[in-house]
């Protein structure tokens, strides 16, 4: 018997789609990340729940008809796949409706426990009428507009710590007065045209580990005082690492941890529940993105002390 709750983890063998060989986008890391922590005990089998198919009335909420409709019946054009990234089918799509659930049901087990972790997602170049940057459906934005139907009054923030800045996220919230978007990105990097979220922070390229967690540490302790939302959407993108293709920026393994384990602190000592996506991470070496969002799972689970 425990006397702890658990730390639930939203993770589906369809969460690694097959890509086409030499895709450049580590689909295998969805399989890793669970692997390892059950391989290293951190987690067992008890800790993960398989989200089901998010109801299209849930995703329409955030996602225009029209393209909803594309999607789920394969009519994206060529284009539209190119600037997504990923060719489409039926399999893809069911996988994107899939991770949103699971952010919506993160919140929910995070609502009991305090945080809840999906193994994907985080999927924040996703526009209400296209997809941009392999992202499809933006799942924490369905989310945070499933609750916000539920309790209208709720006041929520998105904290992306992706190394992209989340300009999906931030149009779709541009004029919701109940979410608050937050996002530390590379200044000079994807997307090149930014939208613009309630706080963004632009860091130049080459930026390390300390600097780094200076300015998260100024930002999110005034958003956070100022705000003091009701619950907590967190990107925890792994790109921001030295080793990472697209990244630009030069941080340390461990300065990922950091970052991670200041995030949750924060959000944990104020009892704001946290439901987390994974985001990005292109390090060549597909151990270290693992390594990385491994430690966000340890971090949440040391941080809440969960069973």
């Amino acid at each position: 018997m425990h006397s702890n709750p658990f730390l639930k983890i939203a993770y589906h063998p369809l969460y690694a789609h097959p890509l086409p060989e030499g895709h450049r986008f580590p689909m295998l890391k969805y399989e890793l990340i669970p692997g390892q922590l059950l391989h290293e005990g951190s987690i067992t089998s008890e800790n993960i729940f398989a989200p089901l198919f998010c109801p299209e009335d849930i995703v329409l909420l955030t996602h225009e008809h029209n393209y909803v409709q594309k999607l789920l019946t394969q009519q994206l054009t060529a284009r539209e796949q190119r600037v997504i990234g990923f060719p489409q089918s039926a399999q893809l799509t069911q996988r994107e409706f899939m991770i949103a659930q699971g952010t919506i049901d993160c919140m929910q087990y995070a609502k009991q426990a305090g945080v809840a972790l999906n193994v994907a997602g985080g999927t924040h170049h996703a526009f209400a009428d296209r997809g941009e940057g392999f992202c499809m459906l933006n799942d924490q934005a369905i989310a945070a507009n499933y609750f916000l139907q539920k309790t209208p009054s709720l006041k929520i923030v998105i904290i992306d710590l992706d190394v992209h800045q989340g300009n999906g996220t931030a149009k779709l919230m541009e004029a919701n007065e109940n979410v608050f978007t937050f996002s530390m990105h590379g200044q000079n990097n994807y997307p090149f045209r930014k939208e613009k979220s309630d706080v963004d922070v632009g860091l130049p390229d080459g930026m390390e580990d300390s600097g780094y967690l200076q300015l998260l540490k100024l930002h999110l302790i005034e958003i956070l005082d100022k705000l003091k939302p009701d619950m907590a959407f967190y990107l925890s993108g792994v790109d921001v690492l030295a080793t990472d293709r697209y990244g630009k920026l030069k941080m340390t393994i461990e300065g990922c941890k950091q970052r991670d384990v200041f995030v949750f602190e924060e959000l944990c000592k104020r009892k704001i529940p946290c439901a987390v996506s994974m985001g990005g991470g292109y390090s060549a070496d597909v151990k270290i993105i693992t390594e990385a969002h491994c430690n966000t799972f340890r971090a949440a689970k040391d941080i809440w002390q969960l069973a």
